[in-house]
């Protein structure tokens, strides 16, 4: 009976793995934070690029917030720290539409329900929010990684009934007053409302398409410019993604917009 002890325990070992089913990247790094998903490590494959550029950029794992930040969930902000008030903030880090929903400095109002997306934020306002959170906005490759995922696969591109899906928010005009934040159906990692509730600030934003000031600019690359960059273009019916690349380059740090408002992220632990 002892020399069979072994084998059974083999036994046991590969049936309770082929049952567990195979063993997913994300299965294996440590859980995220309340409220957080984990995006595990991969490749982002930039919609445009130059000849220079690789075709895919390597992806460390992080995690992502389930969801945008919550009009409440600013306003514990700015209650904390009065300098990003609406009549505090500085004319450099955010421009007069800053908050211009809100009914005060603290007060949110009954056209902005604590529970939907805060809007009208610029980049400095969702960055230093992020900073006194413990966390950071996400990278552009890092946003566009989680918003790739489908419902039920990896790429959603593939999936069928996603890409249509992706179209629909495009269709529709911004709300006066937008829904509660995290109503979306999760996607493949459980990230919610990417595609379907608000635009969404990442880190980098001014490194899309251009890397100047001006068309004047003698260090431009010519090919990222209007036609040349759509022709040059790694999937010209990523309709969504274009719309995305194309805001994010007529942006200033400064800029708010009714519908643009953020989520965190943050680095694993070492």
């Amino acid at each position: 009976m002892p020399s069979t002890l072994p084998r059974l325990v083999a036994a046991l070992a590969l049936t309770l793995a082929v049952s567990a089913g195979p063993v997913r990247a994300e299965d294996t790094l440590p859980p995220a934070p309340a409220g957080m998903v984990v995006i595990p490590a991969g490749n982002y494959a930039p919609l445009i690029r130059t000849k220079d550029e690789p075709e895919r950029v390597p992806v460390a794992a992080y995690y992502l917030d389930e969801r945008p930040v919550t009009n409440a969930e600013f306003l514990a902000f700015v209650r904390a720290n009065p300098k990003w008030q609406r009549s505090r903030v500085s004319p450099l880090f955010a421009d007069r539409g800053y908050l211009a929903d809100w009914a005060g400095d603290t007060e949110l109002g009954p056209r902005v329900p604590a529970a939907s997306p805060v809007v009208r934020v610029s980049w400095f306002a969702a960055r230093a929010y992020a900073a006194w959170a413990g966390k950071r906005l996400p990278m552009t490759a890092e946003w566009e990684r989680a918003a790739a995922a489908g419902f039920t696969t990896a790429n959603g591109g593939t999936e069928p009934g996603f890409p249509a899906y992706a179209l629909v928010w495009f269709s529709k005009p911004t709300p006066d007053t937008l829904p509660a934040v995290g109503l979306g159906r999760p996607n493949f990692y459980g990230a919610r409302d990417l595609l379907s509730l608000v635009w969404e600030w990442v880190d980098d934003f001014n490194t899309a398409m251009v890397s100047g000031e001006s068309r004047g600019d003698t260090g431009l690359e010519r090919t990222l410019f209007c036609g040349a960059g759509a022709a040059g273009a790694r999937d010209l019916t990523n309709y969504p993604a274009f719309m995305r690349a194309g805001l994010r380059s007529s942006l200033r740090a400064s800029y708010v917009v009714p519908n643009l408002g953020f989520r965190c992220a943050q680095s694993l632990p070492l």
